[in-house]
C-alpha cells in the first residue's frame, strides 16, 4: 500500500494544463457520443463572419478549427489557460480575452454571429445579445448529474443536479432563442487504475469538492480493493447538445 500511496501523491502532483487529458492515455475509456461537436462546430466555424469560442481552455480544440475565414475570439477564466490558450492561439489570428464565461461578457451587442461553447459555463441572456439576428449558438454540455456514482464512492454531493438539457433549454428559449437541435445522452466510462481517478479528481474538482489523497485515503483503498477483487471501476458520464438561433 506504501507504494500505491506514493503513486496516488505523484498523480496528485502532476501537472494538468489546458483541458487536455492525454497523460490518462490508455489509462481511461469512454463510450463514444451519438454526435461529432468537433467537427459540426468546424462547419459553422467556417460559414462564420465573427466567432466567439467561450471557455476555450489552453485553446486545444479551438485551434483546430482553423484557419478561420473571419473574426475569431476566444475567452478563458482561468489564467494558466489564458497563457496557454495565448500561445495556441495567436498564430491562429485569435484574440484571446480573460473573461467570467457565466457573466456579463466584454463585447458590444451583436458583435458575433456564431458562438461556441463545449463544457463551459454561459449565461443565456448575454449569449443573445452579443449574437446578430439568425446568429447560431451552439453548446455541449456536462449535465449536471453526470459521474454521481463517481461522486457517491467519495460521499461527496453534485454541486449543480439542476443542470439539465430542460433547465438550459428553458433558460435560451426565455433569453429569446429558438432551439433548433437539442438532444442529450448518458454513457459509460471506466478507469484502468485508482491512481487515474486521483488526477481526474484534481483536474476536474467540482466532481469531488476539496479533493485530496489524504483525505480520501480510505475511499481509495476501497476502490483499490474493487479493482483486486476483479472489479472494474466504471461511472455513469452525461452530456447534452444544443444549437439555438436567435
Amino acid at each position: 500500500m506504501d507504494n500505491l500511496l506514493k503513486q496516488w501523491k505523484n498523480e496528485e502532483r502532476a501537472l494538468f494544463k489546458g483541458w487536455d487529458f492525454s497523460y490518462l492515455k490508455n489509462r481511461t475509456t469512454s463510450d463514444k457520443l451519438p454526435w461529432n461537436y468537433e467537427k459540426i462546430a468546424k462547419k459553422l466555424v467556417q460559414k462564420s463572419r465573427a466567432v466567439l469560442d467561450m471557455g476555450t481552455g489552453g485553446g486545444e480544440l479551438f485551434s483546430s478549427f482553423g484557419p478561420f475565414p473571419g473574426r475569431a475570439v476566444a475567452i478563458e477564466n482561468y489564467p494558466p489557460n489564458v497563457k496557454e490558450a495565448r500561445k495556441k492561439l495567436k498564430p491562429l489570428g485569435v484574440k484571446v480575452i480573460k473573461a467570467n464565461e457565466a457573466k456579463k461578457l466584454p463585447f458590444k451587442n451583436e458583435e458575433f454571429d456564431l458562438v461556441l461553447n463545449r463544457h463551459s459555463a454561459f449565461h443565456a441572456k448575454e449569449v443573445f445579445r452579443i449574437l446578430r439576428k439568425n446568429g447560431i449558438f451552439f453548446t455541449q454540455q456536462v449535465d449536471g448529474t453526470d459521474l454521481t456514482d463517481l461522486a457517491d464512492e467519495f460521499k461527496a454531493k453534485k454541486q449543480w443536479p439542476f443542470w439539465t438539457l430542460e433547465y438550459a433549454k428553458d433558460k435560451l428559449i426565455k433569453a429569446g432563442f429558438k432551439i433548433e437541435k437539442a438532444t442529450k445522452w448518458s454513457g459509460k466510462k471506466e478507469f484502468k487504475d485508482v491512481g487515474a481517478i486521483v488526477y481526474f479528481l484534481k483536474a476536474v474538482p467540482w466532481t469531488v469538492k476539496g479533493f485530496n489523497v489524504d483525505k480520501y485515503l480510505s475511499n481509495l483503498q476501497k476502490l483499490q480493493k474493487k479493482l483486486d477483487s476483479g472489479q472494474k471501476l466504471i461511472f455513469t458520464i452525461k452530456r447534452f447538445l444544443i444549437k439555438a438561433k436567435k
